[in-house]
C-alpha cells in the first residue's frame, strides 16, 4: 500500500488518473475565470513600461479592467455557491457505537485486515444495498457543532451505510464477507486527488440542485433576481458536470475495482454465498414492501418490524421455491442483528424511515399514523381494508342509482354481483370510473404537506418532495374495481362463512377459509369484473358456503 492509503493495483492507478482528469476540468474553469484578469495585468504592465501607451491602449486598459473585475466577481459568486452548497445525503438511521459495539468492532477488525482506514460511523438504510458516504461537508456537521459555530470541513473517513434487511437475514460471517469490498473503498477517500475530485463533483451536483430548488420565504420582488442568478450558476455547473462526468464515472469504477481486488484476501469464498443472499433478500424485501407494507401505509398504519418481517417472507419463499431451498437452514446460525444492542428499536426506526421514503408518511407517530405489530396486522389492517373498500364500493353504487340490497339489515354481495352481471361490461366501466373518482377525492382530502422535521434539514435530505421513492404507479380503474369486489367477497366470507383475515408474507392480505389461504379467488373476480360472468364466482361461493344474499358489516 502506498503512503496515500490506496494500493497500486490497476484499478487504483486508473482511478487516480481519472481523478486528475476531473481536476483538470476544474483547473480549466479557473483559468477561464482568470484570463480577463491576466489580459488586464498585461495591458497595465505595458502602460507602466511605456510599450502600450496612447488613447486606444488606455481605452483597452479600462475595458479590460472592468471586464476582469466583473468576471472575477461572477466567478467568485459561482465558486461560493459550489463550495457552500450542501450535497444531498441518503436518509438513514444513525447507529452509535453504544447502540452496536459488536458491529463497530466487526467493521474495524475488517478494516484492519484490509489495511484501510475504518469508517468514521455506521448508519442503516431501509434498502438492500450498502455503500460509503462522505459526510465531511460543513453543512453535514453535528447539531452541536452547528450551534457552536464550528462548521469546518473535517477529514474523517466516510460513513458506512448498511442495508437494514441484511442485518436480519444474513448471518454474521456473511455480513462480514459482504461488507469487505465496501469497507475496502475507504482507501480511496485517503488519496488527496480522488478526495478532491469527489468534492468537486459533489459540489457541482449540489450547486445545480440549489439552482433548481425554489426559495421559500423570499419576498416576491427578489425572486426573479434570484432565479436569474442561480440559473446562471446552474448552467455553469451543468457545463462543468458534462465536462467531467465521463472521467468521474471511470474514477469510481477504478475505485470499485481496486476495492474488490483488495477484498479478495478476506472471506472470498463466503462472499459468493453472501451475494446470493443479496439477490434473495432484495426479492423478499420488495415483496414485503409492495404487498404487505403498502396496504398498511395506505390505512394510516406502519408495520414496526419490517426487517424482522423480511426473515418471515424469505423463509416462506424458501418453502415455496426450490431455488431458495437450503437458505432457511442457515437460520440456526447467529444473525447479524445480534450485533445490535437493541435490534427491536433499530428495526422500528428503520421501518418508520421506510414508510416515509416509500409512502411519504410523517416523521413521527400520531392519531392517524400509528405502528402496527405483525400479530395485529390481520385484524387492524386486512379486515379494516376490506370493509373500507366494500363500503366505498356500495357508496359508488348508491351514487350510480343502483337499486339497494334486498336485505333490510345492510349491503350484500348479491347487489354487486347482480349489477355487474346484468349491466355487462359497461357497468364495470362506470363502476371503475366511480371508484377511481372516489379514491382520488379521499386521497386529496387526506393528503397534507408532509412537514419536515429539524433532523431532516440537518441530515441533508434536500427539498425533494416525499415520498422520494414511490413503490407503485397509481392503480387503474379496473384494478381498483377488482380490489373492491374482492374486498366485498372477503367481507361476505368472514361474516357468513366463518372465514378470517390473514397475512401472507409474500402476497399480503389473505383470506383464510378453515385455516387455509384461498389462492383461487382473483381469477373468478376478474371474470366477473372484466366479462360480466358471475358463474365461476357463484360456484365458488356455493362450494365454500358463503351466502352472497346475507348482509355484511361495513366500516
Amino acid at each position: 500500500m502506498s503512503a496515500t492509503g490506496i494500493d497500486e493495483s490497476i484499478g487504483a492507478l486508473a482511478a487516480r488518473s481519472r481523478a486528475l482528469a476531473v481536476l483538470r476540468v476544474r483547473s480549466r474553469a479557473v483559468a477561464v475565470a482568470l484570463l480577463p484578469a491576466a489580459v488586464a495585468v498585461v495591458l497595465l504592465a505595458g502602460g507602466v513600461t511605456g510599450h502600450m501607451s496612447g488613447g486606444s491602449w488606455d481605452t483597452a486598459r479600462v475595458v479590460a479592467g472592468v471586464v476582469a473585475v466583473a468576471v472575477l466577481l461572477i466567478a467568485a459568486a459561482v465558486a461560493a455557491v459550489i463550495v457552500r452548497a450542501s450535497p444531498a445525503l441518503s436518509p438513514t438511521v444513525e447507529v452509535s457505537e453504544r447502540a452496536a459495539p459488536d458491529l463497530y468492532r466487526l467493521v474495524r477488525d475488517l478494516a484492519e485486515r484490509l489495511e484501510v482506514p475504518a469508517p468514521s460511523a455506521l448508519a442503516l438504510t431501509p434498502d438492500c444495498d450498502s455503500w460509503l458516504e462522505d459526510r465531511t461537508h460543513p453543512a453535514h456537521a453535528l447539531p452541536q457543532a452547528i450551534r457552536s459555530g464550528r462548521r469546518r470541513r473535517s477529514a474523517e473517513a466516510p460513513v458506512l451505510v448498511i442495508g437494514s434487511p441484511f442485518l436480519w437475514w444474513m448471518r454474521v460471517a456473511e455480513l462480514r464477507a459482504l461488507l469487505a469490498p465496501v469497507v475496502a473503498g475507504t482507501a480511496a477517500s485517503a488519496h488527496p486527488d480522488i478526495a478532491a475530485a469527489r468534492r468537486f463533483v459533489r459540489g457541482l451536483d449540489a450547486a445545480f440542485a440549489v439552482a433548481e430548488s425554489p426559495a421559500p420565504g423570499l419576498i416576491r420582488p427578489l425572486r426573479p433576481l434570484r432565479r436569474a442568478a442561480l440559473g446562471f450558476v446552474g448552467r455553469v455547473a451543468r457545463l462543468l458536470l458534462r465536462g467531467c462526468q465521463s472521467a468521474a464515472a471511470e474514477m469510481e469504477r477504478g475505485v470499485a475495482a481496486a476495492a474488490s481486488e483488495r477484498a479478495q484476501t478476506v472471506d472470498y469464498g463466503l462472499r459468493i454465498v453472501a451475494q446470493e443472499q443479496v439477490g434473495l433478500a432484495y426479492a423478499g424485501w420488495d415483496r414485503l414492501l409492495t404487498r404487505v407494507a403498502l396496504p398498511a401505509w395506505r390505512m394510516g398504519r406502519w408495520p414496526s418490524r419490517l426487517d424482522a418481517g423480511v426473515v418471515s417472507a424469505l423463509t416462506e419463499l424458501s418453502r415455496r421455491d426450490r431455488l431458495a431451498e437450503g437458505f432457511a437452514s442457515r437460520l440456526g446460525e447467529r444473525p447479524a442483528c445480534d450485533l445490535l444492542e437493541e435490534p427491536g428499536l433499530v428495526d422500528e426506526a428503520a421501518s418508520l424511515l421506510a414508510a416515509r421514503l416509500f409512502h411519504g408518511g410523517p416523521a413521527e407517530t400520531g392519531p392517524d399514523w400509528s405502528p402496527v405489530d405483525w400479530r395485529q396486522y390481520p385484524e387492524e389492517v386486512v379486515d379494516r381494508k376490506w370493509r373500507t373498500e366494500a363500503a366505498r364500493l356500495h357508496r359508488v353504487l348508491d351514487g350510480l342509482g343502483v337499486a339497494p340490497s334486498a336485505a333490510p339489515d345492510g349491503p350484500t354481495l348479491a347487489r354487486v354481483m347482480g349489477h355487474l352481471a346484468e349491466e355487462g361490461e359497461e357497468a364495470g366501466e362506470h363502476l371503475a370510473a366511480g371508484i377511481s373518482a372516489e379514491v382520488a377525492r379521499e386521497e386529496a382530502a387526506a393528503v397534507a404537506p408532509v412537514a419536515r422535521s429539524a433532523g431532516d434539514t440537518l441530515n441533508g435530505w434536500g427539498a425533494d418532495p416525499l415520498p422520494l421513492f414511490p413503490l407503485q404507479p397509481p392503480r387503474t380503474g379496473r384494478e381498483l374495481l377488482a380490489d373492491h369486489v374482492t374486498a366485498m367477497v372477503c367481507c361476505a366470507a368472514v361474516d357468513t362463512a366463518g372465514a378470517a383475515p390473514g397475512l401472507d408474507w409474500l402476497d399480503g392480505p389473505a383470506l383464510l377459509i378453515k385455516g387455509e389461504r384461498c389462492a383461487d379467488l382473483t381469477t373468478r373476480v376478474l371474470t366477473l369484473t372484466e366479462d360480466g360472468d358471475p358463474g365461476p364466482l357463484r360456484t365458488w361461493l356455493t362450494t365454500t358456503g358463503i351466502r352472497p344474499e346475507k348482509p355484511v358489516r361495513l366500516v
